[in-house]
């Protein structure tokens, strides 16, 4: 038993070595990558452990928090309820929320959902940006510390997680629906997805397939729920009484900005329809709004977060960009994609089309080195797993 336990962290080590992990979190590392077009997936592999305590390896269809990746879902139900009247992308967001959101430095400057999508909204995140249950967002929102003070909302590009929060607020109040069952219901039921925000409205057998995300130093960042639902979908300080929750209160609740538990084929059927774009799920209109420049880098007019970030729509990064400061050919071949990367707790991912030619990838790494670097502004890992073949 000893030597085929051995052989067997042999092999692994091995196979983290042919993959470009490190061997030392091989045993905690999964990953996972899906290849598609329109019509459906091209191809598909997965490797690694989703859960070390149970020995179960990573598959394709373990549901992950796919961080940032979020916010590309969070646009396509916004853009859902633009078409059907109950938001308006340019409308001042304080209107339907019914407290104020103003940059102190520019009070008569309205903030819409436009500028809240394409991070040119002036917020600023905290040090925390989740705000537990029981608390309101308005009343850090109100934080001046939270604001530009150089910059006019709509002027500048600055990444911001709270700025998610205030959009799930908008649609809370808009719809009557807390965040969650309404992305349900908006975006992830109509695409069949069995996904969901902070495991809230995923089954019960989806769950049980969750994917464990370890550091780099195969500690627990995040979700060892051993197998089963967690006893309170969102963050407290005292009781998880979400019966008595006030929509529109505090939309940071359900982790709009990066909470988005999906697997690598649910984010594939995803990237399908943006491919396909026939108007069966959004109108063309829509879509296209959501990829247009909504922001570009022109050498001063933002942060760049050391070239990752050169041009941003609606929740949406293009990318490359041909221009100084600029380090975003993911790729590696200069071809235009649309998408969106996730980063958090040791997990790397992205879902990435190239509409020219009809084709899109989906992937995750977990248990990646904090200070991974590519040739580009990417990790090794996201470089290596959108560069496969």
């Amino acid at each position: 038993m000893r030597l085929i336990l051995l052989l067997g962290a042999f092999l692994l080590a091995g196979c983290a070595a042919s993959a470009g992990l490190d061997p030392a979190v091989a045993g905690v590392a999964a990953e996972a990558r899906v290849a598609f077009d329109a019509r459906g997936m091209t191809a598909a592999r997965a490797s690694g452990v989703a859960d070390r305590v149970s020995g179960r390896r990573a598959t394709i269809d373990d549901p992950v928090r796919i961080a940032s990746i979020s916010k590309l879902v969070v646009a396509l139900g916004v853009m859902r309820m633009v078409e059907a009247g109950q938001l308006d992308l340019d409308r001042d967001v304080g209107d339907l929320l019914g407290w104020r959101v103003r940059n102190p430095a520019f009070p008569d400057a309205p903030v819409t959902l436009r500028q809240l999508l394409s991070h040119t909204s002036g917020l600023i995140d905290p040090d925390e940006y989740r705000v537990p249950l029981g608390e309101r967002l308005a009343d850090r929102i109100a934080q001046p510390r939270l604001w530009d003070p150089q910059h006019r909302p709509g002027a500048h590009f600055r990444y911001a997680n709270i700025a998610f929060p205030v959009i799930a607020s908008v649609m809370e109040r808009a719809s009557g629906e807390r965040f969650d069952r309404l992305m349900q219901r908006l975006v992830l039921a109509p695409l069949g997805l069995d996904a969901c925000f902070n495991w809230s409205t995923c089954s019960d057998a989806k769950i049980a397939r969750h994917v464990v995300l370890y550091r780099a130093d195969g500690s627990v960042a995040l979700d060892d729920l051993g197998g089963k639902r967690p006893d309170c979908p969102v963050i407290v300080k005292a009781g998880c009484d979400l019966a008595s929750y006030r929509l529109g209160e505090n939309g940071a609740l359900f982790s709009p900005q990066g909470g988005l538990r999906a697997s690598m084929r649910d984010l594939a059927v995803i990237g399908q329809m943006l491919l396909r774009n026939d108007g069966s799920f959004l109108r063309r209109e829509s879509v296209a709004e959501i990829e247009r420049v909504a922001w570009r880098y022109d050498g001063s007019n933002g942060d760049t977060t050391n070239g990752f970030y050169c041009q941003y729509g609606l929740a949406v990064t293009l990318l490359p960009t041909p221009r100084n400061g600029c380090a975003d050919d993911l790729f590696g071949d200069g071809r235009t994609r649309t998408g969106h990367a996730g980063d958090a707790y040791g997990l790397r991912s992205g879902l990435w089309i190239d509409r020219a030619k009809g084709v899109g990838v989906a992937f995750f790494a977990t248990a990646t080195a904090p200070d991974s670097k590519g040739v580009t502004a990417f990790t090794r890992e996201e470089e290596r797993l959108a560069r496969e073949k």
